[in-house]
């Protein structure tokens, strides 16, 4: 089963990032109800909003086919709404400076180990997808900060901070199929909207879970690549459009082309170059002793590959001791 959750920053961070966002708010978050100072009108923005689409940023990372596939939305309406989205939305060139500029907005999420931060460029990182892969009990869940009410309790407990207010600021949805999956994004996109700026992180646990039991057939992989790929782009459309930080778990699979190039570990991360691609970020993580486990860059535009330890404790992720 896929759990998906999405965390509210605690109300000191909230505190802290306004003045960080001020700046730009504007071009993060415009409202897509300003479509209608453009002759768009509200049933239409309401057939929008209902697959998901809130900000005017979302509409062009949406493709006019797409559109054209919700009902009552002719071709024609899909020109005027891209057309007034273009009036409001800068051209999509920027100049280095202001892309670097932009950046600046990105923020990182603490792991809960200064050494695992230290491996990733100081957390789990916003408008990227982040993915932490490996076998049965090497942290995958744990690392999510979510497991069971108990857990976020304890967690709480060691940061110092209010149990319940904590518990208020986690929202939880089971997924039961990959199709329910996709639906509780448009839930996500909705409520990151409704309340902007306020939710840092959303964690899908795991993306390829639903995927392996609705696609188990031979001949059914290729749809599987394609309705994974749709969810994969509807996340990194999110992290972008409310600057969040998506973290993904995955599950590994034994790699038939491992024993021609003598691996060490002759395991792969399921789910193929689509979710490859996708993810910014891949973590291995494995076993060491006891309750040690290591973590090893997979795959990462920025970061080398190299390894580091930590621990689960019952106050969540920590650093190994000595």
């Amino acid at each position: 089963m896929a759990v998906t959750h999405s965390m509210k920053s605690s109300q000191d961070q909230v505190v802290e990032d306004e003045v960080g966002y001020q700046v730009d708010d504007e071009s993060f978050f415009q409202d897509i109800d300003l479509l209608q100072k453009h002759g768009i009108n509200v049933a239409d923005i309401k057939k929008l909003k209902a697959i998901g689409i809130c900000t005017v940023k979302g509409i062009q990372m949406t493709t006019r086919r797409a559109l054209c596939n919700v009902k009552g939305l002719s071709e024609a309406k899909v020109d005027k709404i891209k057309e007034a989205a273009g009036k409001l939305l800068s051209t999509g060139f920027l100049t280095a400076f202001e892309y670097s500029e932009k950046r600046k907005h990105v923020f990182r999420i603490t792991t809960g180990s200064q050494e695992f931060d230290k491996l990733i460029g100081g957390g789990i990182e916003s408008m990227a997808i982040s993915e932490a892969f490996g076998e049965f009990r090497t942290g995958k869940t744990q690392l999510s900060h979510t497991l069971r009410p108990d857990r976020l309790r304890d967690i709480a407990d060691r940061f110092d901070v209010d149990q319940d207010a904590v518990l208020e600021n986690v929202l939880y949805a089971r997924a039961y199929t990959s199709e329910h999956q996709m639906e509780l994004l448009d839930f996500v996109a909705a409520k990151f909207h409704e309340e902007c700026g306020v939710f840092k992180l959303l964690i899908i646990d795991s993306v390829m879970a639903l995927f392996r039991v609705d696609f188990s057939g031979r001949g059914e992989l290729a749809e599987r690549q394609q309705k994974l790929a749709q969810m994969l782009s509807r996340l990194q459309k999110i992290s972008e459009e409310y600057n969040v930080a998506v973290f993904v778990t995955n599950q590994m699979t034994a790699d038939p082309g491992a024993g021609l190039t003598f691996q060490a570990d002759p395991k792969k991360p399921i789910g193929g170059h689509i979710l490859a691609h996708a993810s910014t970020t891949r973590i291995s993580l494995r076993k060491g002793r006891g309750e040690v486990r290591i973590a090893k860059i997979f795959d990462s535009p920025d970061m080398p590959e190299n390894e580091a330890t930590f621990a689960i404790t019952a106050g969540g992720i920590a650093d190994a001791k000595e």
